[in-house]
């Protein structure tokens, strides 16, 4: 898909950007906060491990760099193996213990965030009931951790969300379910006044991909995969809080959109287009995120991969 390096599209609400892939970067606005430190963290996000495609030293080449940088911990955001959703038992348990030998190359912290490909046998020609103590988010929690979270480092507060929501017919829909909304409501309404706050999710709360892709999406899917379909109840309790930014994947491409004050940033993924080369314009890569006075500042590093199975964009 060809894009122009820059387009901007604004309306009452909000805006879009859409930044080169590679060295973009952006400040978001927010008051100096004594409290809170100067420090960088990383992003990367959609790593799609698998035996397959050289997938697993693609993650192991981004990892090395990744380690290069003076960051204090990494967030993971999401569908860390490729793919769960359909595989057997042995099949996921296998991507999932690469993930795991892999990851170590990191050799910081790393906070993790649940996407769509890192629920095992969600659909049922699996064959794997939902009795299955593993199935669906079950072996992530167990391998990996909760599926919701926050914490608190150096001034900031950071909230992990789970936008995968499984359905009775053995599906999926990106949703933030009632539960989680009353959680995170609360778990917002403990932190101090004016304390800057960083959202991550897998599936974007918003996006304009849909609007500007150049794909035929066909009959429109029957649960909504490709953002939040009740983004705007999270956004309503956002606003209320010293949201400096929300770090989003699932559609590995590089986007910000501005909206009600908040940059969305979407970030490319590790496995660019599925481990086939870049992804509209999106090379392979992950987001470095800059903190500093209660601010937060990003750009896009690309670690070099080449696929072995190239297609177009």
């Amino acid at each position: 898909m060809n894009r122009r390096s820059f387009i901007s599209l604004s309306a009452l609400a909000g805006a879009v950007c859409i930044s080169e892939p590679s060295g973009w970067s952006a400040l978001s606005k927010s008051a100096p906060t004594a409290e809170a430190e100067t420090f960088d963290f990383i992003f990367f996000t959609d790593t799609h491990i698998q035996p397959e495609l050289d997938a697993a030293h693609g993650c192991t080449t981004c990892f090395e760099k990744l380690r290069s940088h003076k960051a204090d911990f990494a967030i993971q955001g999401g569908d860390h193996v490729y793919d769960a959703l359909g595989a057997s038992a042995q099949r996921a348990t296998d991507l999932y213990e690469l993930y795991a030998r892999t990851e170590k190359l990191i050799e910081i912290p790393v906070y993790h965030t649940i996407g769509n490909h890192d629920a095992f046998a969600a659909y049922a020609k699996t064959g794997v009931p939902v009795s299955d103590p593993r199935q669906g988010k079950r072996m992530y929690q167990q391998r990996v951790g909760k599926l919701y979270y926050s914490f608190d480092h150096k001034g900031y507060h950071f909230v992990v969300l789970d936008t995968i929501q499984l359905t009775d017919d053995r599906s999926w829909e990106a949703r933030i379910d009632e539960p989680q909304l009353a959680w995170l409501a609360q778990d917002l309404s403990s932190v101090a006044p004016g304390t800057p706050v960083i959202i991550v999710v897998h599936c974007p709360l918003t996006t304009g991909a849909l609007a500007y892709s150049a794909h035929d999406m066909g009959k429109p899917p029957k649960y909504q995969q490709a953002y939040v379909a009740n983004a705007y109840a999270v956004i309503a309790l956002l606003e209320k809080h010293n949201v400096v930014l929300v770090l989003q994947g699932h559609i590995h491409i590089n986007e910000v959109v501005t909206y009600k004050g908040i940059p969305f940033v979407t970030s490319g993924a590790v496995s660019g287009d599925w481990w086939h080369g870049s992804h509209w314009g999106s090379p392979e890569g992950y987001t470095v995120v800059s903190l500093k006075n209660g601010g937060a500042s990003w750009r896009y590093e690309t670690y070099g991969f080449k696929t072995i199975a190239p297609r177009n964009d």
